[in-house]
């Protein structure tokens, strides 16, 4: 299999990219960092990937929102080589301040890659501040909710860490979260011992109650972690698997004799082997 060339799209404040871009090599795929003004420049730079990951850190510095200004420049400068990446069969991550971005700029959300209405959606739901109201780091569980997701094929439950002050998903209203529900975009929830009975009285593991702090740990709603696009090819979450590539990583790997791989690196391979 020839690797899948991989865009790992970087901008002023990105802190998470080399990390990313080694995940995605360690995976089986062809990483480059690149720069948002090289992509800017000269968009048909995009063409030549499978991939597209937008990683975490602080973009811009967060100064007005959260992935707030280069979600702005993607969805002003970039939209339409964006439209034609996802017509073409790639796939699109966003991790943590990645998925603000992408939730922002558009790419998420649209009901369909050829939606004329693309933003109808994606203006209904956003991440906001933490109901802490603070910046947030600690490991969580998480549970994968739908089988929609590429990214998300093999892995059930597992553990990642998190890091943000903004990733409380809310949404307009109700009809919204059902909308959410009913096209299978509910992807990732967080998720505990409580959770797995709740989930087996309900049916179904994203109409459980609001599971409290840790295990919630920003307050949002349905518990929901990640979300993607109707596809399954589009993912945003804002836990770091990034940061779980080695079991070694893992904060109780000596106390529960882990080795190996960590859990987090699944999500890349999966994302690899789906160009196999």
């Amino acid at each position: 299999m020839t690797a899948p060339q991989v865009c790992v799209l970087r901008a002023p404040g990105t802190n998470c990219d080399v990390e990313t871009a080694h995940a995605f090599d360690l995976a089986g795929g062809s990483a480059d960092r690149v720069h948002l003004f090289r992509l800017l420049d000269d968009p048909s730079l995009l063409r030549q990937y499978q991939i597209l990951c937008v990683p975490g850190g602080f973009s811009y510095g967060d100064d007005i929102g959260a992935g707030v200004i280069f979600s702005r420049q993607i969805r002003a400068q970039l939209n339409d080589v964006m439209r034609d990446f996802l017509s073409a069969d790639k796939l699109v991550l966003g991790i943590c301040n990645g998925f603000q971005v992408i939730l922002k700029a558009g790419l998420l959300m649209r009901r369909g890659i050829d939606c004329a209405d693309e933003s109808a959606l994606e203006d209904q739901v956003t991440l906001t501040w933490n109901n802490s109201g603070r910046y947030t780091d600690r490991w969580v569980r998480l549970k994968t909710t739908s089988s929609n997701s590429v990214f998300l094929k093999d892995l059930d439950e597992f553990e990642v860490p998190i890091a943000h002050a903004e990733g409380r998903i809310a949404v307009a209203d109700d009809s919204v979260l059902n909308d959410l529900r009913s096209a299978g975009q509910i992807s990732l929830c967080y998720w505990n011992d409580q959770a797995t009975e709740m989930a087996a009285q309900t049916g179904d593991a994203t109409t459980i109650e609001l599971l409290a702090e840790p295990d919630n740990p920003n307050g949002s709603l349905a518990n929901i972690a990640g979300l993607s696009d109707t596809t399954g090819r589009v993912l945003g979450l804002m836990p770091h698997p990034e940061r779980f590539l080695f079991a070694t990583q893992h904060p109780q790997w000596t106390r529960n004799g882990m080795r190996g791989d960590g859990q987090g690196l699944q999500l890349f391979r999966n994302a690899v082997s789906y160009f196999a």
